[in-house]
């Protein structure tokens, strides 16, 4: 049984696209990944047309066909997972997640997860996203600490997506990275994309690519390491870790985009700051998350500090 039977209309300037792309691009909420297993399934087809492939050019002038099934049933079991809630009320919850946590259950990986936690924790969720991904609006990448919203209520869930889309929620990193970065603010804007090379990796490329922008500002610097703080004006995967590796200063700890590391065992990239307006109240949300132990004992090795001052004013006065 099919819950959503969709209709794709290529136009002529498609023209030349990956079929994969092509649906991800008009559908950001479903995955390539999702999207393969779909085309595998024969959930996907092209009118007129016989098997297809993933990565097929478009000709133009196609249509589309997508039959999304019913989900899987799955038990994903709540866990009594300790986190750490910095903000809650009945619509949402705003939680400081730690690092080597996946945010949601996947193929092969259904404990652990902040969702397992949040579930024992919180019994009011978002269901929006079904069973695997309650409550879930954003993602933060496994081996990243930091600040990431969680709804509570569908409306606010509805809201939230909308505001990310929009991009009226700012989000805000700090971020160890190699090398003393010379300039005081840089914008990084480009187009990433996933490696040719490397499907698990993402890098700067034209190819099956999105538009990409960072910003950074220097806080605070020694003659090996930078400390800086990044803001986002898209979330596209991996983002912040490949722009400042195509600048030429990787994260600190980061063991896909660079060597090895002996000051640290994962990337030192924290999400830090979340400024927006709530969904339902339109209360002015200005929240932070505490440095987890890793990444001040980082910074202690190295000889770096977070300047709060120096952060204020250039939240105030430069972003």
């Amino acid at each position: 049984m099919f819950i959503k039977e969709i209709e794709l209309e290529v136009n002529l300037e498609d023209k030349g696209k990956r079929l994969d792309v092509f649906i991800n691009e008009n559908m950001e909420n479903l995955t390539r990944s999702y999207i393969q297993n779909l085309i595998d399934s024969q959930n996907i087809s092209i009118k007129n047309s016989g098997k297809i492939k993933a990565g097929q050019k478009l000709k133009g002038n196609e249509i589309i066909n997508i039959s999304i099934p019913e989900d899987e049933v799955l038990e994903v079991e709540a866990e009594n997972i300790p986190i750490d809630i910095i903000y809650e009320d009945k619509h949402m919850l705003v939680i400081n997640k730690e690092a080597n946590m996946v945010v949601h259950p996947a193929p092969g990986n259904y404990n652990g997860t902040l969702v397992n936690a949040i579930m024992y924790h919180i019994k009011d969720l978002s269901s929006i996203n079904g069973v695997i991904r309650p409550g879930i609006v954003h993602r933060l990448d496994k081996d990243t600490s930091g600040l990431i919203m969680i709804a509570k209520s569908d409306q606010a869930h509805v809201k939230l997506a909308e505001m990310l889309k929009e991009k009226t929620i700012n989000k805000y990193y700090l971020a160890i990275v190699k090398g003393n970065v010379k300039e005081e603010f840089g914008r990084i804007e480009n187009n990433i994309g996933r490696s040719q090379n490397d499907r698990k990796k993402m890098t700067v490329t034209d190819k099956n690519s999105k538009r990409a922008i960072s910003n950074y500002y220097v806080i605070d610097r020694c003659s090996t390491h930078t400390l800086v703080l990044v803001g986002i004006e898209t979330g596209r995967t991996h983002q912040i870790r490949v722009h400042m590796k195509h600048i030429g200063h990787p994260i600190e700890g980061d063991q896909v985009y660079t060597n090895n590391s002996k000051h640290a065992k994962r990337q030192m990239l924290h999400a830090y700051r979340l400024n927006f307006l709530h969904p339902i109240n339109m209360e002015v949300m200005n929240l932070k998350g505490k440095l987890p132990e890793d990444f001040n004992k980082t910074l202690k090795t190295l000889g770096l500090n977070v300047n709060e001052e120096k952060i204020e004013d250039v939240l105030n006065n430069r972003f």
